[in-house]
Parts: structure tokens; C-alpha cells; sequence
């Protein structure tokens, strides 16, 4: 059995704006699958490919307004290309985010729906991952955290610390799922989660059952009676195990 992170999902109070907000920023291609859903892919891909990453965005009552747990990190090339994406991302409807982060060579802004997102400096590490360099989630004990999804996943471990962990996909493509150590236990739902997607997708019940032995536990986010699963992290991270439909 295989378990792949397919997709980052983000909550949104108009997915359609949103989506074209995103779409402009990575260069990305826009579907929908339905009615509040909008579905992102980058060029020369369709969902599911293997050897790509995807963004969906679904509009939901009132997203809630917390300290987001989740975040992107955009690549770049060059300081040049890094000045000119920021300006871009400006012009489309992002903002000057402050986190705290101080003089820090990457520069932080938030989206249309106050998504905060990072640009980063050129970085060797992300020459190859396409325009998102990784998928980043605050934790308080990134070892423990890189216990369960190095387990949970069909990815490779590439780095853990006190302080930092780093998956990859196995084949070396799309952006890196990093944990960063981050004072504060979490509270409240993310407005942006993980999906994952079993091979064969008929495996979720049993991927699901593996994933609760790691760690993992059941999550109600309202979803009711919906394809997919709804799990928490063992930090209350909440993420989806996908199925068909």
C-alpha cells in the first residue's frame, strides 16, 4: 500500500477569486468539479499524476479567522526573480504580512482571504520543485511529527532536528513538507490541510486503519457523509485521506 500527499486544500470564503488569486501566483491551471470547488494544476498535468502536486480550493460558511498553522513557501531563482514576484503577487491582491519575522531575507505577504505565504530567497534546495517550495506546518516537536508522517507517507525523510523536519516525495519531485517548530499548541481548525491519496484509492479504509495505529485519530470538521476521511495529526493537524467520488 502507498499514501501520497496529493494536494494542499484551502478553505475560502469565494474559492473562484481565490482560485484565480493562486492561480496567477504559481502559473497554474484552474478547473472546477463542481459548484464552490476549484481545482488548480500545474501546466502539462491532470489529477491524479503522480509526478505533480495540486491546490484545491473550496469555498465554506465563514472560514475561521486563527493563527494559521499551514502555510506555503514560494521559490524563486534569483533576487531578481524574487523582487518581481513579490511586486507581482501585489498587483494580483496580496498584502505585506507581519508575523513577527523580522530582518529575515524571504518576504512574507497574505493573500486576498488573509492566507499568510512566504517568498523565498533563491534557495539550492528548491531549484527543483516548481513554484511551490514547500508545504509548511508549525508544530511543537518537529521530531515527533516527522516520526508520524514519514510512517504515514510513501515519502522520503530528508532532514529532522529539534527544530526543523523535511520530506520529499521519493521521486524527487514537487515541493518539500517541512515541520518547523513553533511555540503554541494549536487551537482551532486550519484553514489550510493536507490531502492524501491512497494507491489503489480502494485502499482508504485500510489506510485509514493503518494511519490511526501511527497515531493519528478521527476529526469531525461537518464533513458528514463524504468520500473522504477526516483525520487529525498527533498535533491536531487536520487532514483528509481521499477515496473515489
Amino acid at each position: 500500500m502507498a499514501l501520497r500527499l496529493i494536494q494542499v486544500n484551502f478553505k475560502a470564503r469565494d474559492d473562484s477569486a481565490l482560485g484565480r488569486f493562486w492561480a496567477e501566483a504559481l502559473g497554474w491551471n484552474v478547473s472546477s468539479e463542481a459548484p464552490g470547488v476549484t481545482n488548480l494544476e500545474p501546466e502539462g498535468f491532470a489529477w491524479p499524476d503522480p509526478d505533480a502536486f495540486y491546490v484545491d480550493l473550496v469555498t465554506v460558511p465563514d472560514p475561521e479567522t486563527v493563527r494559521y498553522r499551514v502555510h506555503l513557501d514560494l521559490s524563486t531563482t534569483s533576487a531578481a526573480h524574487q523582487a518581481e514576484l513579490v511586486a507581482r503577487l501585489q498587483e494580483l491582491g496580496a498584502t505585506p504580512a507581519d508575523v513577527g519575522q523580522g530582518d529575515v531575507p524571504w518576504t512574507v505577504l497574505a493573500d486576498p482571504e488573509g492566507n499568510v505565504f512566504c517568498v523565498l530567497e533563491p534557495r539550492e534546495i528548491y531549484r527543483d520543485t516548481g513554484p511551490i517550495a514547500a508545504v509548511v506546518v508549525d508544530c511543537e516537536d518537529p521530531r515527533a511529527m516527522a516520526r508520524f508522517w514519514d510512517e504515514a507517507l510513501d515519502w522520503t525523510l530528508h532532514e529532522v532536528t529539534d527544530d526543523h523536519a523535511r520530506l520529499r516525495s521519493a521521486k524527487g519531485v514537487g515541493p518539500y513538507l517541512e515541520f518547523l517548530r513553533t511555540p503554541g499548541a494549536k487551537t482551532g481548525r486550519n484553514r489550510i490541510h493536507l490531502d492524501l491519496l491512497p494507491h489503489p484509492v480502494e485502499d482508504q479504509e485500510a489506510e485509514v486503519a493503518r494511519l490511526k495505529t501511527l497515531g493519528a485519530t478521527a476529526a469531525d470538521v461537518g464533513q458528514g457523509d463524504a468520500p473522504w476521511k477526516v483525520l487529525a495529526d498527533p498535533e491536531g493537524n487536520e487532514f483528509c485521506v481521499l477515496g473515489r467520488g
